[in-house]
């Protein structure tokens, strides 16, 4: 029968079949210019992942919030040029680079190139809200 769950999602220019494009966070949030599809984690026959595999992509110059939270973040950086702080400090980000994001830690990720930056981005399935910093 988890013969039958199993799947390939095929992609095409950093999109994926059957997975809605999606806001980032509410209006409210202060980020710009960032979308997410959720690719595992949250579909049919999907329960037992105790994970979330998510894409993000920020357009040039845009920045995902700011924030902190208890869970940690896997990233895989896949397309585009940009950055990343990881509590004060600062860090170039291009494909293929990994980024680990540890509890408790203060972070954001900038779009500086004249293309999208895209990431893959693995957290819990269970984990708490962030919290928006200034």
């Amino acid at each position: 029968m988890s013969e039958q769950l199993s799947k390939v999602i095929k992609h095409r220019r950093f999109r994926w079949e059957g997975i809605e494009v999606r806001a980032y966070k509410g209006e409210d949030a202060p980020y710009k210019d960032v979308t997410r599809q959720t690719l595992l984690g949250e579909g049919p026959g999907e329960e037992s992942l105790n994970f979330v595999t998510r894409y993000f992509e920020i357009q040039p110059g845009g920045y995902s919030t700011l924030e902190l939270h208890q869970h940690p973040h896997a990233v895989l950086v896949i397309r585009g040029e940009g950055e990343v702080q990881l509590g004060e400090e600062v860090y170039p980000i291009v494909p293929f680079d990994a980024v680990y994001v540890a509890p408790g830690t203060k972070h954001q990720f900038r779009a500086t190139g004249k293309r999208p930056l895209g990431f893959i981005c693995v957290v819990d399935r269970v984990r708490d809200r962030p919290q928006v910093l200034e």
